[in-house]
């Protein structure tokens, strides 16, 4: 009987209990979080949100496109984009304790990096495969794009083809119109030519990179850009890497240097690196 009324107990108050609304960062120390450079704080911000989960797919559970801020729970790519416009933000604003201006910079930065023009427009107006989101992220100013002068970069061009082939994984698919814009989207990236340097040559490039750059991990199966994605960050000489790891269900910091990170994972191929641009207000910079 006992069990049965707890039971009751927790049915009839998990409403009330999902009702209450989460405050802005409620909990998160950022003040030591904040860095000099905007790199500095992502690596300093990503650090404040180590072991918070990883859940896949968090951007997918609308039937319209609309921002998704989580702060709770992450996959590599919603990782990067928070902890990046966290830190823009986190350094256009003047007073520091003003979390409700800060949230309201995140949100329009959150939209800026997430979204092709920094407008959302439906689901095909968020920047799906992560060589249009350097690409477009590099447009408006935020990001540049490194990779071409590391240490044992190659160029070359691979042909895009994973979600139109894989619309299982993705319902909003099933819309013809969104399909089309997949793939004109697909051929278009497909014929663009970029620089990135293979596992093979990862230990050369180790001494360019810089706390904070962007890691983009490239696939290796046809039709996929790149698989994952984190933060450079420097330990005991060596480059790791601060991410959401599905391997480990949270966000972690490898254990093992990225180099051979990757080289273990036969999925992995090699890398791109984005590095954070700095300027007065980014939010004004080219859409």
């Amino acid at each position: 009987m006992r069990k049965l009324y707890f039971i009751l107990t927790l049915i009839l108050t998990a409403p009330a209990l999902l009702a209450q609304p989460q405050k802005f960062l409620e909990g998160c120390d950022l003040a030591a979080a904040g860095g000099k450079s905007v790199a500095e704080t992502a690596v300093g911000m990503g650090r404040v949100f180590l072991g918070k989960p990883y859940v896949p797919h968090t951007l997918e559970e609308n039937q319209t496109e609309q921002l998704v801020v989580n702060l709770n729970q992450f996959d590599c790519t919603t990782f990067v984009e928070t902890m990046s416009a966290l830190s823009f933000a986190w350094h256009e604003l003047a007073d520091k304790k003003n979390t409700a201006q800060l949230e309201t910079l995140f949100r329009k930065y959150l939209t800026k990096v997430r979204y092709r023009n920094g407008q959302i427009d439906g689901y095909g107006s968020r920047l799906h495969y992560f060589s249009e989101w350097l690409r477009d992220n590099e447009r408006k100013g935020l990001l540049q794009d490194i990779t071409p002068l590391l240490a044992g970069n190659v160029t070359v061009s691979k042909p895009l083809s994973y979600m139109t082939t894989k619309t299982f994984r993705y319902p909003a698919m099933n819309d013809p119109a969104v399909y089309k814009q997949i793939a004109q989207i697909e051929t278009s990236l497909s014929q663009e030519p970029f620089a990135f340097v293979p596992k093979k040559n990862l230990r050369k490039a180790e001494a360019d990179l810089r706390d904070g750059d962007i890691v983009m991990l490239s696939a290796a199966r046809p039709g996929l850009d790149m698989k994952h994605c984190g933060f450079v960050i420097w330990q005991n000489n060596r480059v790791h890497l601060l991410h959401a790891s599905s391997d480990h269900g949270r966000v972690v910091i490898t254990s093992q240097p990225l180099t051979d990170y990757v080289l273990a994972k036969k999925h992995l191929s090699g890398i791109r690196v984005a590095r954070f641009r700095t300027g007065t207000s980014l939010l004004t910079a080219k859409k």
